[in-house]
């Protein structure tokens, strides 16, 4: 039993991390959002339930500057203030915010959302674990390079699931007759849009490339006229 312990331990700690991380981030959304009234958008989330079968589709604003969509734990979706500016501004079109609103349903429909979170505390511990081990063998750059090999992984799972939710967003578009091409035409603009001045390495990026998600749409939409 007691050599398990160290393990039951990480167990222990992982599980603790996702519930204080759940928390903070109810708490927070709870406290500074609101929810979604755009009379445009909302035309653009009705045309959307009607194809998921759904009563309605709630969105939320939260109110903070960054130019960003996301998806809650628990299943909301929010836009944040700063993307609703650029919208409003006539930066981005109310189909390129629909194309928006998809992609997060994509990663709730999917389950990225909460596995996300799920990751997050499971990568603290992971992170935690590996670093003690390393520092036996390399100390003082353990902990760094435990840190670094959990980043890169966390980076891949995380492109991973953007394509999926494109994917999704990209047939609710189609199925609601929106259409992918304000989804495409947002990726173009998104660097611009969030003020984003180059970028990292795509192993070490948490989203694809642009190109590379417009190429994978593309060719999902040919795959879709060639089986009629």
């Amino acid at each position: 039993m007691i050599k398990f312990l160290p393990f039951l331990l990480i167990i222990g700690y992982a599980l603790l991390m996702y519930q204080f991380s759940a928390w903070r981030t109810r708490r927070e959304l709870d406290a500074r959002s609101t929810v979604l009234a755009d009379p445009k958008l909302k035309a653009m989330t009705e045309r959307m339930a009607r194809a998921l079968d759904l009563k309605r589709i709630r969105v939320h604003v939260y109110e903070i500057e960054p130019v960003n969509g996301l998806a809650a734990p628990d299943g909301r979706i929010f836009l944040t203030r700063g993307f609703l500016r650029k919208y409003h501004a006539g930066e981005v079109s109310a189909e390129e915010m629909a194309s928006v609103i998809a992609h997060e349903l994509g990663h709730v429909a999917l389950g990225h959302s909460r596995r996300r979170m799920i990751d997050f505390s499971g990568q603290n511990a992971v992170r935690v674990a590996l670093a003690t081990v390393l520092n036996r063998f390399l100390p003082g750059i353990g902990a760094l390079i435990a840190s670094g090999l959990v980043t890169v992984l966390a980076a891949g799972l995380s492109r991973s699931d953007e394509y999926e939710a494109d994917a999704y967003a990209a047939a609710l578009l189609t199925k609601a007759g929106i259409g992918t091409g304000a989804q495409k035409s947002l990726f173009t603009k998104l660097g611009h849009l969030t003020g984003y001045a180059g970028a990292p390495p795509v192993w070490l990026a948490s989203h694809p490339k642009t190109e590379d998600r417009i190429r994978a749409i593309e060719e999902l939409e040919q795959r879709w006229r060639r089986e009629g």
